[in-house]
């Protein structure tokens, strides 16, 4: 049985640039899942499920701020708030799975398309170890294929390291063979932090799945444990830490096609 829905290998790299260097990168995968088919992809796959434990599963629960609707449902009131009509189009989440059970995404994309397959808009949905959630939907300019540029204002606490005060430029190229995407993080005194993810995609099949659960063993454990480590190794170097404010009291910002937020 073949899906629309797939699979990407590839990395993520971070490379602080200021008050001290610091850098990271480790081998990553993802699932490129669309949200019209994620009940269909458990009766062709032995070892992925949704909303139960199975080797790699999605739990609806880990993404959304909604458990009455679908990600689908929700994800469109968010365009239809936002004046973006899709008109039915294809909606794809590129996420970390759990995996034995275990899950946790610091960043999952919702890539919105219109009836006619052109990218509408693109849904950053970002995590934080505080258990809080906040996403940024920003509508998709640009000609087909090419690496898609979006800009928005910080609003959402991430890390005790960086400070609210913040810029995100986006550059990100919508899943095909490859998928990428690039955030450079910039304050007033100009580029902070640069973050990448790339991935080449791998057909998706039960093999394939088993291949990136023995290459990447426990991955979502690793990634939570890599950002410990990571923040005790900034905190070693000196950089300051900053003080959590509340979240957002809405759970999504919506970002004009003009950069303009609320």
């Amino acid at each position: 049985m073949r899906f629309r829905s797939t699979l990407y290998v590839g990395s993520v790299m971070h490379r602080r640039l200021r008050p001290r260097p610091h850098y990271l990168r480790y081998r990553m995968f993802w699932m490129l899942l669309d949200l019209d088919e994620i009940d269909q992809l458990p009766r062709g796959l032995r070892l992925f499920s949704r909303n139960r434990f199975n080797a790699l599963s999605l739990y609806d629960a880990d993404h959304g701020a909604d458990g009455g609707r679908t990600l689908r449902e929700q994800a469109e009131t968010h365009l239809k708030d936002a004046g973006i009509d899709c008109g039915g189009g294809r909606i794809e989440l590129l996420c970390l799975p759990r995996i034995f059970g275990y899950g946790f995404n610091p960043l999952s994309i919702y890539f919105c398309c219109t009836r006619g397959g052109s990218l509408a808009a693109i849904l950053y949905e970002v995590h934080n170890t505080f258990g809080e959630r906040h996403s940024y939907l920003i509508p998709a300019g640009g000609d087909p294929g090419s690496a898609i540029p979006q800009e928005c204002r910080k609003v959402f606490y991430v890390s005790p390291f960086m400070g609210m005060d913040l810029t995100y430029q986006f550059r990100v190229a919508a899943p095909g063979e490859k998928v990428s995407a690039r955030i450079n993080v910039s304050d007033g005194e100009g580029k902070l932090l640069v973050a990448a993810l790339e991935g080449t995609r791998r057909t998706l099949s039960d093999t394939a799945l088993l291949r990136v659960i023995v290459s990447h063993p426990l991955l979502t454990l690793k990634v939570v444990a890599a950002i410990h480590w990571h923040a005790l190794r900034l905190w070693l170097k000196g950089i300051r830490l900053h003080k959590r404010p509340a979240p957002p009291p809405e759970p999504v910002t919506i970002v004009s096609g003009n950069g303009r937020q609320p």
